[in-house]
């Protein structure tokens, strides 16, 4: 595990040497303006697992993600044009922002490109990563190390991020956010509370509403959740609803229970890639089947190829989901505030259609509050 120690010493030592480390040019006059005062002018700190605290002299402008939910929490900010990267554009969903009529970049720069390039870093010249430095150092495909993300949090600028889409990573040993508390922490980065507040509330008021139209326990199906993105699959590979990360909090928040406890199957993470076949699906026989990797496609579309193929596949036309047309998208394995609002609402009409029909949450406040911050 790296350590980050060297950040918190200095800190801890009260010398303004850390500054140097996160040097941003200055904010604009409406992201001051947004912004509470914190001290002098733009200076701020954010305090973050693993890098610990970050200062800056100013409001950054540009910025890059990896994991999608961080570029969606930036985006939902109101910071969407500043946006240079992202790991793999095309889970970078950008529907969502379409539906509410809010900027996002078009055409984000990917950093994956059969690995990712340390000088791509240099090129980009963001003011801060919204990226966990181990998530870059752990993946082996990525083909950085520790040394390779150190010159770039020296040489171009900071890290500010945690890896929160799953919890299955024996690498992970140190705190984990929740969605909403790592939306808060990048709320901070760019001073943009207000708007950070402003959609925990309207989620806070969104669950309650969800909450309470939700049948009862014993109602309630168990779920297997999978990745494959063919039209045609044979192999998924597994995912833990009861995986605490943010990428499954959908599930978590209507009451799906994990197909998959009790039956020794784990899921997937850096080091464990396994796959599971039609057999293995049909001996856990899930209520609802989920399946990844085809959010670009509608509900009918979805129907017309996956659904399509199993319900003529020999073993999978034998599975409850299969039999009761309950095989679903899985949704984004990345999710950020925009994303989960839009996410829940459709998982909540497919699983519950006798208990929810129209839309769940109020776009245009979703808009207003991107967009002018109420």
């Amino acid at each position: 595990m790296r350590e980050r120690a060297t950040r918190r010493a200095v800190l801890a030592a009260g010398t303004s040497a850390v500054a140097l480390l996160a040097g941003c040019s200055s904010g604009t006059e409406e992201e001051n303006d947004d912004a509470p005062t914190n001290g002098d002018d733009s200076a701020h700190s954010v305090t973050m697992e693993p890098v610990g605290t970050v200062e800056f002299d100013d409001v950054p402008e540009s910025w890059l993600a990896y994991e999608s939910d961080y570029a969606d929490m930036g985006v939902a900010l109101g910071l969407g044009d500043g946006l240079r990267a992202v790991g793999e554009p095309d889970r970078f969903h950008t529907d969502y922002y379409d539906e509410l009529g809010v900027s996002y970049p078009e055409d984000p720069t990917p950093l994956w490109n059969d690995g990712v390039d340390e000088e791509l870093f240099y090129e980009l010249d963001a003011d801060v990563h919204l990226v966990d430095p181990n998530w870059l150092e752990h993946n082996e495909a990525f083909g950085l190390d520790e040394d390779d993300v150190a010159e770039i949090e020296a040489n171009v600028g900071p890290f500010v991020g945690n890896t929160i889409f799953r919890r299955t990573d024996e690498w992970h040993d140190y705190e984990y956010y929740d969605l909403y508390e790592a939306f808060e922490k990048v709320a901070q980065v760019f001073r943009r509370e207000d708007r950070y507040e402003a959609f925990a509330d309207l989620h806070g008021e969104f669950l309650e509403e969800v909450e309470s139209h939700l049948p009862g326990e014993d109602e309630r199906p168990d779920a297997l959740l999978v990745w494959e993105g063919t039209d045609e699959p044979e192999e998924f590979v597994p995912y833990r609803i009861s995986d605490e990360g943010a990428g499954n909090k959908q599930y978590r928040d209507l009451g799906v229970d994990d197909a998959l406890d009790g039956t020794g199957i784990d899921g997937l993470s850096t080091s464990d890639r396994g796959t599971i076949d039609y057999e293995a699906v049909l001996d856990v026989d899930p209520d609802a089947l989920f399946v990844r990797g085809h959010e670009d496609k509608r509900r009918d579309e979805f129907e017309d190829t996956v659904l399509a193929y199993m319900q003529e596949h020999d073993v999978a036309s034998d599975l409850t989901a299969v039999e009761n047309e309950r095989v679903f998208r899985g949704g984004p394995i990345y999710q950020g505030p925009i994303y989960n609002l839009f996410v829940t609402e459709r998982t909540a009409r497919e699983l519950y259609p006798d208990s929810f029909d129209d839309e769940l949450f109020d776009r245009e406040a979703v808009s207003k509050i991107v967009t002018n911050g109420a």
